[in-house]
């Protein structure tokens, strides 16, 4: 259950190829449901993963910033909503183990994407009371259709 007064942010990325040419796409809202930025970016050489990734990295820059013009602290009740699984058990139940090897997987190797997730593990280490949420992809969720159709429209304009 969502918590009252929440602000939620969501991402996508995507591919064509991969690796190949590839963008993200991002955006938030206030509790009230009024939209406080989105925004997209594209990268020549990249992979699906490292675009969902960064996808969610931009999106908590975003509130962080949101928060801090609203005069809101971090423990503000926040959502992020992906339908990357990569990106939500990542950080979810992945990152911990990483961390507490030293950053390596438990085969001893280097977690792929890791300057990514660390990336990410910091901005979300900021927020102390963030969720991550997973939604099927392609499944009519508006907001997550909306950060896919951001992601493609900077794919589109770039290759």
């Amino acid at each position: 259950m969502e918590a009252v007064g929440a602000y939620t942010v969501y991402s996508d990325g995507g591919c064509r190829g991969n690796p190949g040419p590839g963008a993200w796409g991002a955006m938030g809202q206030r509790p009230d449901g009024v939209v406080f930025f989105e925004s997209s970016g594209f990268e020549f050489q990249t992979t699906n993963n490292r675009m969902e990734l960064t996808g969610a990295i931009e999106s908590l820059k975003a509130l962080a910033n949101e928060l801090e013009e609203e005069g809101l602290d971090l423990s503000h009740a926040a959502f992020l909503y992906s339908d990357s699984k990569y990106v939500v058990d990542g950080i979810s139940k992945w990152v911990p183990g990483w961390k507490s090897r030293g950053w390596k997987k438990a085969d001893k190797k280097t977690p792929e994407n890791i300057e990514l997730w660390q990336s990410f593990d910091e901005i979300a280490g900021k927020f102390s009371n963030l969720q991550f949420r997973w939604v099927k992809g392609h499944s009519g969720h508006p907001q997550n259709e909306h950060c896919d159709l951001l992601a493609n429209k900077a794919m589109d304009e770039n290759i």
